[in-house]
């Protein structure tokens, strides 16, 4: 099997390791006019994020296997796959614990100002107080506050669990399009307007296309804080943006943009004392890493030994 990973430098943990007769390519980093060429004969492609189209179907009949080093499949042109015959696979629930916790992170940094307070200390603001201590940005402690999640997979489901256990009463979010509320959900506009926090934990796609927007955004509590570990576009970047700046929003944290890298910037690219923004790393804690990279090899030998599993 000739195996080929279109972005290895997105899976740093240790070099893949396969238990059948292989050659396999790795390339740290595949730009879209270089993936048609680096297809040609691979039995096997691994991606992460490098995009599989139709065209690349059609031009390499001896594909078998798509194996997404990642949960998401957006990049995959699903329908072109199964036309062509080639199966598709996927890592699933590899870091719940990790997305979770970093979603926890930033709301606890965000609802305590954190980052407000660090650049207060950093600017002397602490040196030159009267008091032992220094009042700047409003705290707030998550006990008795109210936590909307949209999304009711594994890492909203954890998230809840460190939310319950700091005392916050925990709302799970029903769609946006939604004709009617599922039992234990709540309204999406109901759910907007009682959160002091709400976090995204949804699939990108047209319906959740900037499900926060300028008027969601407006029914929100003004010092709400909003965290988006899920998808970059789920939420509105510039309307995000101009509410922070206009008092509209408590806090925004996020580690997923609308375009990653954020070559040609991005709005939340701002440095506002209540907004965090990290580089798509919630997942990355090293044992993440390395159950994803175990996970990823057990699709591959098990496709490999005739009994395919996480297909799509």
């Amino acid at each position: 099997m000739n195996i080929v990973f279109l972005d290895s430098g997105t899976l740093p943990a240790r070099p893949l390791r396969f238990d059948f007769p292989h050659t396999l390519q790795n390339h740290p980093h595949t730009a879209p006019d270089q993936t048609a060429a680096r297809l040609a004969g691979a039995d096997i492609v691994i991606t992460n994020k490098v995009a599989i189209r139709a065209e690349h179907f059609a031009a390499n009949p001896q594909l078998k296997l798509v194996a997404l080093a990642a949960t998401g499949y957006d990049n995959v042109d699903l329908a072109a796959a199964r036309a062509a015959g080639v199966a598709v696979c996927n890592v699933r629930d590899y870091g719940s614990d990790s997305v979770a916790e970093h979603a926890f992170m930033l709301l606890l940094a965000l609802m305590r100002n954190l980052p407000a307070y660090r650049r207060d200390v950093a600017a002397g603001a602490w040196r030159q107080a009267a008091h032992f201590c220094h009042f700047g940005a409003p705290i707030r402690n998550l006990n008795g506050k109210t936590l909307a999640i949209f999304g009711r997979g594994s890492i909203g489901r954890r998230l809840a669990g460190y939310a319950e256990a700091f005392g916050m009463n925990v709302l799970w979010g029903e769609r946006k399009d939604a004709a009617a509320v599922r039992p234990g959900y709540t309204a999406f506009q109901a759910a907007l307007s009682q959160a002091d926090a709400v976090s995204l934990h949804c699939p990108l796609n047209d319906s959740t296309r900037h499900m926060i927007g300028e008027n969601e955004l407006r029914q929100m509590k003004p010092q709400a804080v909003l965290v988006n570990v899920g998808r970059g576009g789920l939420a509105d970047e510039q309307a995000v943006l101009a509410a922070l700046k206009y008092g509209m929003l408590g806090g925004a944290g996020f580690d997923v943009l609308s375009q990653e890298p954020p070559s040609e910037g991005n709005p939340l690219l701002s440095q506002l004392p209540n907004l965090i923004v990290t580089p798509h790393v919630a997942w990355a804690a090293a044992e993440t890493v390395e159950n994803l990279t175990q996970m990823l090899e057990a699709n591959i030998n098990a496709f490999a030994a005739g009994r395919p599993q996480n297909l799509l």
